[in-house]
């Protein structure tokens, strides 16, 4: 695997990203959109080395052994370039946070007060395969006024230093300072480490990936964290469920990407709907090669299946298997979700409306789907533009989080000469 060639200044890094997020956040939105656009012609006229770069990663991908899924992330095509190329020009199509005026009020004393939504400042982010993670992370910060220090995973190193080359030589003909965009380009671990402790430099740090990556930046990082979480995500059929509805919508959220983080893993049954309508799920699970791993009851009632693990129930899968729980009622399953959960998307299929009203209640979820995939657990898909991530915590931001989720807030107050 090539790292890069000389010593890496972290901390230099994150300071020429300090520098530079002063000015860009106090750039206009016009010239944050002109710098979106530049960057995203770039990109597509230098597909070509881009997919070069990523031939480079792909082989060593494969010499090292990596499964369909993880190479399915890594993987880039001209397609994929010129989606997240287009993703740029969406992004510069959305309303500006910064800047934007919250609340406002006067107090008796006449003092004019103003709560005022301002960039965080400057992001870290530490993300593993994506390279698509590259362009779309540094398109939602600039455009809300932010600075970003990216760390790839090494899997991903020549595409990453390709795209971010790129992008760099395109801010160099905008009013956006280079500066205000910076890679890591290690794949020294110690690089990353260095950035948990930057908390004088870095304003948030941002982990998008597996369990172990997201677990070693919470439980290390002395900046503050963004959490980004792991998608162990339920279908839940209840015993009123429509049978096409049902199974249209888990064959959906297994089969459509797999490897995503909002693909269920687990589906849970009730046994009344399952006695009346195995066959036609049993069917569509053999049509799309879903593979069962299942409790005891599971096993003994769908062909071929295996009797499922912890492993099973608490970890994705990222492929076409799938954990299947039979229950007697839906307390049964949110007890189940409870215990497993990772609290990113769930869902229930059901026809009736106060078993839906329990289920969304009681599972505690940064999305809760009622007749619906829990596919949509997607910044585009739910219509407010590019995320930076799908946050499964509870404070400052939850669930996709787009531009307004790297922004704070400040207080400006304006008076005529008052005093306490």
């Amino acid at each position: 695997m090539t790292t890069t060639v000389g010593p890496v200044n972290v901390k230099e890094q994150a300071q020429m990203a300090q520098k530079a997020s002063k000015y860009l956040g106090m750039l206009s939105t016009e010239k944050k959109n002109e710098a979106l656009h530049t960057i995203a012609d770039y990109l597509d006229q230098n597909t070509a080395a881009i997919l070069t770069a990523n031939e480079q990663d792909l082989q060593n991908g494969r010499k090292a052994g990596y499964d369909e899924a993880y190479m399915d992330r890594l993987s880039l095509s001209e397609a994929r370039v010129n989606e997240f190329a287009q993703g740029l020009r969406d992004v510069a199509k959305l309303e500006d946070p910064a800047g934007e005026i919250v609340s406002d009020w006067t107090l008796d004393n006449g003092l004019q007060v103003e709560t005022v939504r301002v960039p965080l400042g400057v992001i870290g982010m530490i993300y593993e395969a994506r390279p698509n993670v590259t362009v779309d992370a540094t398109g939602l910060a600039l455009k809300s006024g932010n600075a970003i220090v990216l760390k790839g995973g090494s899997s991903a190193i020549h595409s990453n230093r390709t795209i971010v080359r790129l992008m760099k030589e395109a801010l160099a003909n905008t009013e956006v300072s280079a500066d205000a965009v910076q890679f890591i380009d290690s794949t020294d671990r110690d690089a990353t480490e260095q950035l948990f402790t930057m908390k004088e430099h870095i304003d948030v740090l941002i982990p998008r990936g597996g369990g172990k990556l997201i677990s070693a930046v919470v439980n290390n990082a002395t900046v503050p964290v963004l959490e980004t979480g792991v998608g162990n995500c339920h279908i839940y059929i209840d015993k009123e469920a429509d049978v096409e509805k049902a199974i249209n919508i888990f064959v959906n959220a297994k089969t459509d990407r797999p490897a995503v983080c909002n693909a269920a893993e687990t589906l849970i049954i009730h046994s009344e709907w399952l006695a009346e309508n195995k066959e036609a799920l049993v069917s569509a699970l053999k049509e799309h090669g879903i593979g069962v791993y299942g409790c005891d009851r599971a096993v003994g009632e769908f062909p071929g299946a295996e009797k499922a693990t912890e492993d099973h129930w608490a970890n994705e899968f990222l492929s076409l298997d799938v954990a299947v729980k039979i229950v007697d009622d839906a307390s049964e399953a949110v007890e189940h979700i409870d215990a497993y959960g990772t609290k990113h998307s769930e869902a229930i299929v059901t026809e009736d409306a106060r078993t839906a009203a329990q289920f969304t209640g009681l599972v505690d979820a940064a999305a809760i789907y009622h007749n619906a995939s829990t596919r949509f657990t997607d910044g585009s898909a739910l219509g407010f533009g590019a995320e930076i991530g799908i946050s499964t915590q509870k404070l400052h931001a939850r669930g996709p989080m787009g531009l307004p989720a790297l922004t704070t807030v400040k207080y400006v107050m304006k008076g005529s000469g008052q005093v306490r």
